[in-house]
Parts: C-alpha cells; sequence; structure tokens
C-alpha cells in the first residue's frame, strides 16, 4: 500500500474514524484503524469497537493500493505532529510502513488487514430516513441530555425514534426526566417504523453532523443502524427491548400555564444553584406565587435566593427540583422563550414551545423538607 494525502483532510479522517476505536482491548487490532487505499484514489478510514463502527473517506494520490491496520493513537499523535504538507504513507509486504513529511520520518508496524473484524451488513436498497444534517443535529443534541446511564434498563439508555409518515419524533427517558423533539420531514416514509440508538453512538453522530442543509440518510436495519453523513458512514446496532411508553407520562391536563425567558429563567437558576454540588444535592425551591417566582436553596454551606418575573398567574405553589435537571432542559430548548405547564407539587413541570410542538421536556420534582 502506498499513498499520499495533505496532512490537515488526512488528520481529520484519523479523528473521526478513531471514535470507533477501542482505547483498551484484549483484542489489539481493535485498538487500530483499517486503512484502505483504492487504485481509484478513495482512502478509507475504519475504526470498530465491536458496538459501532465508523468509516471515514477521503481523496488521496494512490500510487499502490491495498490496505493495513494501524494504531489509531500512534498513527494519530505521528499525524497530528507532522508539519502541514503533504503526508506519504507506504507500507511493505512485511507491514512495515513508512510514514514521510517534510523531513520527518517515522517507522510504524502494521498490523494484517485480512484478520481486522468485519463491519455488520446493512441493508441500503431501500430508501432512507432523509433529513437535513442541521436538523439531525438539534434532535439529537437536544434530547441526548435525557438519556439513562443505568445499564439495568439498556433500551432507556438510547433514543427512541419514531417515524409516522412524514413525521419524525425522537424521545430520551431516564425515570427522572423526559425529552421529545418533533419534525416534519420533506419526504414521507416508506413505511412506519421505530428503533432504539445507543446513546454512546448518538454523540459520535452529533459530532460528525455539520449545521449545513446537506442531507443525513439513515438506513434501520433488524438489528443494526446505518448513518450516512457526507463522506462518513457510522455503523451500530440497534438496542432491543420494551421502550418507555412517554406519551403516557406527559399530563393531559395542567392547573396552570405560563411563559418565560429561556435565558433569564436559566440565569436565576443558576444563581441559587452556586451553593449546590455533587456532595450537596439540595433541590431548588421554587415558590410559584401569581406572576412572580421566587427560587431557594439551602445546603450545608450556606443559602441563596433570587426572584423571576413570568407572564401569566398561578395559584401558590411549592415544588422542588434537582437543579441539573431543570438547567439541563431549558439549555435545551430552541426557542427565546417556553411555555411551563403546572399542576401540583408532586407533578412533574412541563416545558413546550410558545406556537406548535416541536419539543416537549417534563422533569420529575423533588420532594421538599419543611424549612
Amino acid at each position: 500500500m502506498q499513498f499520499s494525502c495533505e496532512k490537515s483532510i488526512l488528520q481529520e479522517a484519523i479523528t473521526t474514524a478513531s471514535r470507533a476505536v477501542s482505547s483498551k482491548s484484549s483484542i489489539a487490532l481493535l485498538e487500530g484503524l483499517l486503512i484502505t487505499a483504492e487504485s481509484d484514489g478513495h482512502l478509507t478510514l475504519c475504526g470498530y469497537n465491536m458496538s459501532m463502527g465508523i468509516r471515514a473517506n477521503i481523496s488521496a494520490m494512490v500510487s499502490e493500493p491495498g490496505s493495513a491496520v494501524l494504531n489509531a493513537r500512534l498513527f494519530g499523535d505521528m499525524i497530528r505532529k507532522l508539519p502541514d504538507d503533504v503526508v506519504f504513507v507506504e507500507t511493505n509486504d512485511n507491514l512495515l510502513t513508512t510514514i514521510r513529511c517534510g523531513k520527518a520520518v517515522f517507522n510504524l508496524v502494521a498490523s494484517d488487514a485480512k484478520e481486522f473484524p468485519q463491519l455488520p451488513e446493512v441493508e441500503t436498497s431501500k430508501t432512507p430516513i432523509m433529513l437535513p444534517q442541521h436538523m439531525l443535529k438539534s434532535m439529537i443534541s437536544q434530547t441526548i441530555f435525557a438519556v439513562s446511564d443505568n445499564e439495568t434498563k439498556p433500551v432507556l439508555t438510547g433514543c427512541l425514534f419514531e417515524l409516522e409518515g412524514q413525521q419524525l419524533n425522537v424521545a430520551a427517558v431516564d425515570g427522572y426526566r423526559l425529552s421529545v423533539r418533533r419534525e416534519t420531514l420533506d419526504t414521507p416514509a416508506e413505511e412506519n417504523t421505530r428503533f432504539v440508538v445507543p446513546g454512546a453512538a448518538l454523540r459520535e453522530v452529533e459530532r460528525i453532523l455539520t449545521e449545513t442543509d446537506e442531507t443525513a440518510e439513515i438506513y434501520p436495519d433488524a438489528r443494526h443502524i446505518l448513518f450516512r453523513i457526507g463522506d462518513t458512514v457510522l455503523i451500530t446496532r440497534l438496542l432491543e427491548g420494551e421502550f418507555l411508553n412517554y406519551r403516557a407520562a406527559i399530563p393531559g391536563d395542567a392547573a396552570a400555564v405560563i411563559t418565560a425567558d429561556v435565558k433569564q429563567l436559566i440565569t436565576s437558576i443558576e444563581r441559587v444553584s452556586l451553593i449546590v454540588s455533587e456532595k450537596l444535592k439540595n433541590p431548588v425551591r421554587m415558590e410559584f406565587d401569581g406572576d412572580l417566582l421566587k427560587l431557594s436553596c439551602i445546603t450545608a454551606i450556606g443559602k441563596s435566593y433570587d426572584e423571576y418575573q413570568y407572564s401569566g398567574e398561578v395559584e401558590h405553589l411549592e415544588i422542588g427540583f434537582n437543579n441539573r435537571y431543570l438547567l439541563d432542559a431549558l439549555r435545551a430548548c430552541p426557542s427565546d422563550t417556553v411555555k411551563i405547564s403546572l399542576k401540583g407539587s408532586l407533578n412533574p413541570i412541563v416545558f413546550t414551545p410558545e406556537e406548535g410542538d416541536s419539543f416537549t421536556y417534563l422533569v420529575l420534582p423533588v420532594r421538599l423538607k419543611a424549612e
């Protein structure tokens, strides 16, 4: 194998593919990148940790097609330290790889590409789910915060994708909060479908996606799913099991509905949260009274208090929340103002847009102790 490529292009591809490489594995090959150079000038770098695989495709000057596996960390470090110029990579029959750029030369022993595990095959003959990259990126970033990290319920460690006609819903729930994002696609689905994608894989998809109108393609299969984003492909297994009926968890009625400025409310919660820490996880007390919200918190190191005026009227209601859960939901809101639905001191708080139903965020309350 022999090829040359601009350092910046090669480095970006290594970074992308390395996100699927095992940092420590009993199988040494899983700590490597499969590099395949083709005679038509295509260079593919592939990382695979037996759960998720990423293939990054770039253009290169290929003098001799072939393939080899190089340690991802070492190869990445070497390329990163090279000057900004054309990088020459050559692997001989004994798998000794020479990397040259300017005056710098590295030698690295490669592994046989034939021993690298094959990525799962995903059916791509059907019409994919297609949507702009910026839309998919926002749908992931605005729901993934509510993914569970409790491995006793593996299906909740991912996001549920529901496709019904032109309606795409993405939902996540961890037992304390719920996030749902909804979008209408330009092209209706050939058939309605639902599947759960692991949160870890979606975080990598989010990193690969751009804020452009370029199309992202999603190919769900029986056990795996393929995301095609530009010249990059990510394949991961789907999570099995029955996802929580999140629709039943959203209250159908509310005692009061108010409107708040997202940034101002975040600022007030952040102020009273300054005395909250990992060791001192006391809830934020929220006292709604008329059109005034009184926020307070008491921990072993002190007290905090702030006020925020919203639009609307609430009969006196006191309710406590985990400050981080509230902030995660508010920071995910894609609008400047948010509609807040309240019912009682033991009922969840629900955040929705002023118009439409593009998102729903729900946070369960925490029981307050008497002051």
